[in-house]
């Protein structure tokens, strides 16, 4: 299992230009795979018992210009394409989009802003101050189980005006135009795909990047996703047209709830499974035109399961409709990882803030100009775009060590019985959990250190727990 970790990690060398930076990176993923709780960058260094002296060090590690993210980001790529057992769809790997909401109180935190929950908990409040993140997975594993392993995470919002000081057109696009240019850059890596999206998502905008991407022909993407209840389609424009004029963009207008009821007697029963379980389902595909304005053919499929009532819809044409239900039941995969990445890994658990960046104002009154507006000097302004660069960094660690943890699950839980050594109410007969495995590593990783002293990742845990020097000044941009 450490040589499997080790030979992963041994391919992220390259993005490194110092191999201090390099050590530090193989520490933090090492760290957050086995870490006992969610205190930033000092759980790191009590877990792997390190000394004192490399919190410094590890800090300085995520704001070094001896890395990018985008190197990162692409190496990991690769590697879950050349190493992750990927689910296919007509030829096509199945991609998952969402957007995800993390609190934050700090008032010297790029990107933290103002942000409404659309959650129908209860628990949560209508408005929370933290950071929006567009996150990117991929399905992977096996029939027994399938994880939603994520690839990267980007801010989204809260961060045009640091964005713009050094390019004026990136990340400018609303959340919606972001996560399909995510989609993208993660479609090009594996070819065709297969992006599943929740509602919010289903939009002109979206679609309309969507078709100037695939013109293009590099790659080729679809998605999937679903319709909000109240939307309104149209039939195809006749083909004969009377009179003078330009021809018709559209026919008659469909109501699509109402066609439980109007066309209940055309709705075709069929088994599909959905979460895990073979589920009866009574659905209507339909090929309408959809977008005010763009008219743009979608496949519909409306569905019925029990008192349910749902209208996916699809841009792939060629889909069959039960393959529809059943790939939008594993859009909820990323939801799963979000709560892992919270809960077990602890991937939001960070703490980076600036001196440098102004005090962020709770009670902004409507059309007052950001603090951040403010800054001109161009040190306090690099200076921000590290600590963004500090923060997007970590998740994007934290994102490995989580893909990392899932894909020993699926390689070793067959191969290794102590996996499943500890008491669940409900255990996996087939493939452990991420906290199973994150727990057994907390347990076993020095036994696994000592067992292996000639791997690299034994040799740079131990260099960091018996050297006193700080390396803030190799890592330091």
């Amino acid at each position: 299992m450490l040589k499997y970790i080790d030979s992963i990690l041994h391919h992220f060398r390259p993005c490194f230009s110092r191999e201090a930076a390099y050590h530090w990176f193989v520490v933090s993923i090492i760290g957050l795979m086995l870490r006992s709780d969610h205190l930033g960058v000092t759980s790191v260094i009590r877990d792997l018992s390190l000394r004192a002296q490399c919190y410094e060090s590890l800090i300085h590690f995520f704001r070094s210009s001896a890395w990018s993210l985008e190197s990162l980001r692409m190496t990991w790529l690769q590697i879950v394409k050349r190493t992750a057992p990927l689910s296919y769809v007509n030829g096509m790997v199945v991609l998952i989009g969402d957007g995800m909401k993390q609190a934050k109180e700090a008032r010297r935190m790029p990107g933290v802003k103002k942000l409404h929950q659309e959650s129908e908990n209860s628990s949560k409040a209508q408005y929370i101050f933290g950071h929006l993140f567009g996150a990117i997975g991929i399905l992977m594993g096996m029939p027994q189980k399938w994880f939603c392993l994520p690839l990267f995470m980007n801010l989204q919002d809260g961060v045009k005006t640091i964005f713009g000081w050094s390019s004026p057109s990136e990340r400018q696009d609303s959340h919606v135009v972001q996560m399909m240019d995510q989609g993208f850059a993660a479609a090009k890596a594996f070819g065709k795909a297969l992006l599943l999206l929740d509602r919010y998502f289903l939009s002109v905008p979206a679609l309309k990047l969507l078709n100037e991407w695939n013109a293009t022909g590099t790659t080729r993407m679809h998605i999937v996703t679903k319709a909000k209840s109240n939307a309104v389609a149209y039939e195809h424009p006749s083909a004969t047209k009377k009179g003078r004029g330009r021809p018709r963009k559209k026919g008659a207008e469909v109501k699509r709830k109402s066609l439980f009821q109007s066309r209940a007697d055309a709705f075709q029963t069929a088994q599909v499974t959905i979460y895990g379980k073979d589920e009866t389902v009574q659905y209507l595909c339909l090929d309408l035109l959809w977008g005010q304005g763009l008219y743009q053919e979608l496949r519909f499929v409306l569905v019925q399961h029990s008192d349910q009532l749902s209208i996916l819809v699809s841009t792939d044409l060629t889909l069959e409709a039960t393959d529809i239900i059943r790939l939008y039941g594993y859009r909820f995969k990323i939801e799963c990882t979000f709560r892992e990445m919270k809960q077990v890994i602890g991937g939001f658990s960070y703490h980076f803030w600036r001196k440098s960046m102004p005090k962020m104002k709770r009670y902004r009154k409507k059309g007052e100009s950001h603090p951040v507006e403010q800054v001109i000097d161009d040190k306090q302004r690099t200076h921000i775009r590290q600590t963004v660069k500090a923060i997007e960094g970590y998740v994007m660690c934290s994102c490995i060590a989580m893909g990392l943890l899932q894909l020993i699950a699926v390689r070793y839980s067959s191969r290794v019985p102590g996996l499943f050594f500890r008491y669940l109410r409900t255990p996996s007969k087939a493939v452990v959990s991420e906290a199973t495995e994150m727990a057994y590593l907390r347990t076993s990783i020095f036994r696994l250190f000592a067992r292996n002293p000639q791997l690299s990742i034994t040799k740079i845990i131990q260099s960091k727990q018996e050297t006193p020097e700080i390396e803030v000044d190799l890592l330091a941009s």
